[in-house]
C-alpha cells in the first residue's frame, strides 16, 4: 500500500512586529519578511528558478521553495515624471510581473488612497530583480474617471497572443484593455471594457483583479477582493471563455451585474476565518495565482489577524489551490508547507474534523468552525446535530451528503499551524456554491 506522506515541519510563521514605543505605526525588520506584504504578486523566474513576490512600495521577496523567504529590498525606486507629476505622489503599489521575450516588465501602480487621480506606469529590466527602469505611463486617471488606474494584472489571450490589462479598484469597478506587445504600454485610448463592478450600497469596493487561463477546463478566471481590506476583504471568482469576458459565477451571474442585494455575486473561495485554536484571521485578498511548471496551482494574498478595531498589518500567505471536477478553484485552508495530492483511504480519512463553510454574509464576518466525524460506516455527524454521510468517490475526493445538500471535498496532506503537526485538510464546495475548508484534528 502506498504509504501517505505529510509535509516535513515547515518554519513558523515570523512573530508579528511589535509597534515602536510612539504608537504609531509598526516595525519591520528583514527577519520578519512576510509581514507587511501588501498586494503580493507571485512569479516563477524560468532564468533562474527563483519565486519572486512584489509588493506595494516596489518591495520584493526571493524563495526556492515557496515556503522559505528573503526580502532583497526595493525593486524599483520611484514612479517616471510623467506620472508623479499627474498623481503627487511617489507611492509605488501592487506591481505584477510579466516577461515578454527577454525583457522583465513590471507594472506599477502610482496613486494615494481613497483618490481616481493616479496612473499606472512601465518600468523594466533584464533580470527578475531590477532594477526595474521607468518606461512610460500606460492609463492616468483623473477623479473625473469612471475607474481609478491601480491593481494592473497582465493576461494574453491564447487563441491570438494579443495581451491585455485588467485593472481598477472601487468607483467604476475593474476594467480590461489592450497592451501594444512590442511596446508593453496601451494599444487603445479610453479605459476599456468593464469585467466586475458593485453597487453603491456596498461602496462598490471590488479591487485587486487578476486573470488566469486553466486551459484543462478552458475557462479564463478572475479573481478580484471585495469589501475593506482593513476588515471584511474576501476573494470572489468568474470565469468566461473569452479573456475580455463576461465573467460568469457559479450561479450564472455576470460579474457585473449591479443588482447583486445580499452579496451573493461571485464564487468566494476565502474570507476571513476562524480554526478553534490558532490566530483568527481576517481579510484575505488582493490575490495572485501561480500556475506553476509543474502543473500545480497556488493563490498568493495578504491577510491580517482579527482586530475590528483595525490597526494591525497585514503578511503574506502562500496556499495549495485545486480545482473541482465541474471547474472551480479551491483552496487550502493552511499555509502552504509543501503538500501534494496523493492517494487516500477511507481508513486515514475516519476521524474528527473542523469544518468552516465560507458563507457570504453583509458584511463579511469571520467565519468559525464546527466539528465534525467522519465514521468508518459512512456516517457522518456535523456540530453533534446533523446526521450525514459521506463516501469516497476516488481516493482524492470525498462527498458528504445531508438533507438535500451535497458537500464534494478534495484531500490534502498538510501541515496544521493552529496545532502544529501534520494533518489531513479538506477542501471544497456544496452543490449550491458555498466553499467549505476543513481539517483533521482526532480520532474517533
Amino acid at each position: 500500500m502506498t504509504t501517505f506522506v505529510y509535509p516535513s515541519e515547515p518554519p513558523h510563521l515570523p512573530q508579528k512586529p511589535g509597534k515602536p514605543a510612539n504608537g504609531e505605526h509598526f516595525a519591520s525588520t528583514p527577519e520578519n519578511p512576510l509581514w507587511f506584504t501588501h498586494d503580493p504578486a507571485i512569479y516563477h523566474d524560468p532564468a533562474s528558478n527563483n519565486y519572486y513576490i512584489y509588493a506595494t512600495e516596489a518591495k520584493s521577496l526571493r524563495s526556492k521553495d515557496l515556503i522559505h523567504w528573503e526580502d532583497i529590498g526595493r525593486v524599483t525606486d520611484v514612479p517616471p515624471a510623467e506620472s508623479h507629476d499627474h498623481v503627487g505622489t511617489n507611492h509605488i503599489w501592487a506591481p505584477d510581473i510579466v516577461k515578454v521575450g527577454e525583457e522583465y516588465r513590471l507594472y506599477c501602480s502610482n496613486s494615494s488612497f481613497g483618490v481616481r487621480q493616479s496612473c499606472i506606469y512601465l518600468a523594466v529590466s533584464d533580470n527578475a530583480e531590477g532594477p526595474f527602469i521607468p518606461r512610460g505611463a500606460v492609463i492616468k486617471t483623473t477623479n473625473d474617471s469612471p475607474v481609478n488606474a491601480i491593481d494592473a494584472n497582465i493576461i494574453e489571450d491564447h487563441t491570438n497572443g494579443k495581451q491585455y490589462m485588467v485593472y481598477g479598484s472601487f468607483w467604476g469597478g475593474c476594467h480590461i484593455i489592450e497592451l501594444d506587445k512590442t511596446t508593453g504600454l496601451a494599444a487603445e485610448d479610453g479605459v476599456g471594457t468593464c469585467l466586475v463592478r458593485r453597487p453603491q450600497w456596498c461602496d462598490s469596493a471590488v479591487e485587486g483583479p487578476y486573470i488566469v487561463y486553466n486551459k484543462d477546463r478552458d475557462y479564463y478566471y478572475l479573481f478580484v477582493s471585495y469589501a475593506s481590506l482593513k476588515s471584511d476583504y474576501n476573494i470572489r471568482v468568474g470565469r468566461s471563455k473569452c479573456v475580455t469576458g463576461p465573467y460568469l459565477d457559479h450561479n450564472g451571474r455576470d460579474l457585473t451585474d449591479l443588482e447583486d442585494y445580499d452579496n451573493s455575486i461571485g464564487y468566494m473561495i476565502a474570507c476571513g476565518y476562524q480554526f478553534h485554536e490558532g490566530i483568527s484571521y481576517m481579510g484575505p485578498g488582493h490575490n495572485s495565482v501561480l500556475h506553476d511548471f509543474d502543473n500545480e496551482w497556488y493563490l498568493v494574498s495578504h491577510i491580517r489577524e482579527r482586530n475590528f478595531k483595525g490597526g494591525e498589518p497585514s503578511m503574506m500567505h502562500v496556499r495549495k489551490m485545486l480545482w473541482t471536477n465541474d471547474g472551480w478553484p479551491v483552496v487550502s485552508p493552511e499555509i502552504y508547507s509543501g503538500e501534494k495530492v496523493q492517494p487516500v483511504t477511507k481508513e486515514l480519512m475516519v476521524g474528527k474534523y473542523e469544518r468552516i463553510r465560507l458563507t457570504p454574509t453583509i458584511p463579511q464576518g469571520v467565519q468559525t468552525s464546527v466539528c465534525m466525524s467522519l465514521f468508518s460506516d459512512g456516517r457522518a455527524m456535523l456540530a453533534d446535530s446533523i446526521h450525514a454521510q459521506w463516501t469516497l468517490i476516488d481516493d482524492t475526493t470525498f462527498v458528504l451528503t445531508y438533507a438535500k445538500t451535497t458537500e464534494t471535498y478534495r484531500i490534502l496532506p498538510t501541515w496544521d499551524y493552529e496545532l502544529w503537526q501534520p494533518t489531513i485538510a479538506i477542501t471544497g464546495k456544496d452543490d449550491k456554491g458555498i466553499c467549505l475548508w476543513g481539517k483533521k484534528w482526532g480520532e474517533i
